[in-house]
C-alpha cells in the first residue's frame, strides 16, 4: 500500500461580525498541527472560499504561510470563476511558499468535457508550482472524469494530485485504475472522511476530510494504523468515524455544524459563518453534543 495521508480542509474562523479572526485561525491551525494531521487545505469548500473577498483570501494566505508554514504541509484552494483570477491567486499563494494549490473548476454553467480540459490546460500552463485538481460534481454540475485527468497528466507535470468528492467510491477507484499505471506517484484523495481506508486499500493516498477539524488526533491515529497495517485498530477507528459522520446530517448546511463542533471541542474560535449560513439552533447543538459524546466515549476505548 502507499503511505497514507489525511489532510484537513480547514474551516475559516470569523469574529462575531463576520470578519476574519486572525487569532482564531491561528488557534485552529495550532490545534490541527498538534493533532498530527498530514497537512492543511486552506480555503476549500468547508473554508467558505466562495464568500471571501480577494483581500480576505490574500490575508488568509499570508497568515497561513507565515504561521503554519514549515510546521506542516499547506495547500490553498484557489479556484475562481475565471482562468485569470485562478492563475493570479494561485501564483500569489505559491510565492508565499505554500506546498501547492487546489483548484476546483468553474461552477454555475455545466461545462463540456472539452471545456473542462481547456480550463485546466490554461491554468496548469500558467501556475508556477504544484497543482491539485478538485472534483466536486454536486457543486460544479459536471464530472472531471478519469479520462480527462489522464489526458491532463500527459501534458502537465505540475498536476500532482486530485481530490474526489463524491458519495461513492466507484468513481475514485476508476480514477486510480485509469492513471496509476502510467502515473504511479499521482496522489488521489477522497473527499469524504469515511472513505479513507477504502481509498488507501484501493491504491489511493487517503483523504481530505472535514471531521478532522474536530478530532485531528483520531485521524492521525487512523493514518498510523493503516500505514502499520494494523487492521484491528483501523477497523475500530472506522466505526468511530462512521458514527461521527452523523454530524454532516445535523443541518442542511454542514459548515456551521462543523464549526460549532470545533468550538465545543474547546478550540478558541467563534462559530460565526459568512452569510447566508445560519448558526445551529439549540436543538441542533444538542444533537451535535450527543454525537460528540458518543464519539469521545468510543475514542476512550481505543
Amino acid at each position: 500500500m502507499k503511505k497514507a495521508s489525511y489532510f484537513t480542509p480547514v474551516v475559516t474562523a470569523f469574529d462575531e461580525e463576520g470578519r476574519l479572526d486572525i487569532q482564531g485561525n491561528r488557534n485552529l491551525w495550532d490545534h490541527l498541527i498538534q493533532g498530527g494531521v498530514s497537512g492543511l487545505v486552506i480555503m476549500g469548500s468547508i473554508g467558505e472560499f466562495f464568500a471571501l473577498t480577494g483581500e480576505e483570501k490574500r490575508r488568509l494566505i499570508d497568515e497561513a504561510a507565515s504561521w503554519a508554514g514549515g510546521r506542516t504541509k499547506i495547500y490553498i484552494g484557489t479556484g475562481c470563476m475565471t482562468v485569470e483570477e485562478t492563475v493570479e491567486l494561485s501564483n500569489y499563494a505559491l510565492l508565499k511558499g505554500v506546498d501547492g494549490v487546489m483548484v476546483i473548476s468553474p461552477y454555475y454553467f455545466s461545462l463540456s468535457p472539452e471545456s473542462i480540459e481547456y480550463y485546466y490546460d490554461q491554468v496548469a500552463s500558467a501556475v508556477n508550482g504544484d497543482l491539485f485538481l478538485y472534483n466536486f460534481p454536486e457543486r460544479t454540475g459536471y464530472d472531471l472524469t478519469p479520462e480527462i485527468t489522464l489526458s491532463l497528466l500527459r501534458k502537465h507535470k505540475n498536476i500532482k494530485g486530485y481530490k474526489d468528492t463524491l458519495g461513492v467510491m466507484a468513481h475514485t477507484r476508476k480514477l486510480i485504475r485509469t492513471v496509476s499505471g502510467e502515473f504511479p506517484e499521482f496522489v488521489v484523495l477522497s473527499g469524504f472522511d469515511e472513505f479513507f481506508a477504502h481509498n488507501v486499500l484501493s491504491g489511493g493516498n487517503g483523504c481530505i476530510g472535514g471531521l478532522s477539524n474536530i478530532y485531528p488526533e483520531l485521524f492521525a491515529r487512523w493514518v498510523k494504523a493503516v500505514d502499520e497495517e494494523d487492521m484491528q485498530a483501523a477497523s475500530r477507528i472506522q466505526q468511530i468515524v462512521d458514527r461521527a459522520m452523523a454530524i454532516y446530517d445535523v443541518a442542511h448546511a454542514f459548515v456551521p455544524v462543523i464549526k460549532a463542533a470545533v468550538k465545543m471541542r474547546g478550540v478558541a474560535i467563534e462559530d460565526t459563518c459568512k452569510k447566508p449560513f445560519i448558526s445551529p439552533g439549540e436543538q441542533e447543538r444538542e444533537e451535535i453534543r450527543r454525537i460528540m459524546n458518543d464519539v469521545e466515549l468510543m475514542m476512550k476505548e481505543l
